[in-house]
């Protein structure tokens, strides 16, 4: 596995394993169980759909992080167990956050890991987050100026497709 220096968030990177869990039935209990082993990004309820996203304490690596998530389920009480298992989704989503360089980056996730997932009904996703612009207040606030009135430009600055309508043609006579 291809890990960067903590430090280091230049390149890209590992971020962070999710769990993810959509179920017919209410997830609050299964996540009140795991307590505070656990940060909570969100629980509740979407149309039909209950909702439970969460993450451990960021870990070295995905393979580490998806092991204690595993053990973490199985050690859960009967009861929530059973929320677990009959869950419409349940999965591992390993966050990476892609940039420029290194133009390639490896996560390896060991055979027990992956068989500890699958024995818990568990998939293994990976979101890759792309490079995001560069945030400063200064740019963030000045207004933007076209090089030529006709032409639009997108908020990069860039040229668009759409033009400027042009001016309206002057009234004669009055």
């Amino acid at each position: 596995m291809v890990v960067q220096k903590s430090d280091d968030l230049t390149g890209t990177h590992f971020l962070n394993v999710d769990l993810d869990i959509h179920s017919k039935s209410d997830l609050q209990p299964l996540v009140a169980v795991l307590g505070e082993k656990v940060l909570v990004l969100h629980v509740g309820r979407h149309k039909r759909t209950y909702h439970g996203h969460l993450e451990v304490t960021k870990l070295k690596d995905a393979d580490q992080t998806i092991r204690v998530f595993c053990a973490l389920i199985q050690e859960l009480p009967r009861a929530e167990r059973k929320l677990w298992n009959e869950a419409k989704l349940r999965e591992f989503n390993i966050g990476v956050q892609g940039m420029a360089k290194p133009t390639t980056y490896e996560i390896t996730l060991q055979a027990e890991t992956v068989k500890a997932a699958a024995e818990l009904g568990a998939r293994i996703g990976i979101t890759i987050y792309g490079k995001m612009k560069r945030f400063t207040p200064a740019t963030a606030t000045a207004p933007l100026a076209l090089s030529n009135p006709t032409e639009a430009s997108n908020v990069e600055g860039r040229p668009s497709r759409r033009r400027a309508l042009p001016p309206a043609p002057r009234r004669r006579g009055r």
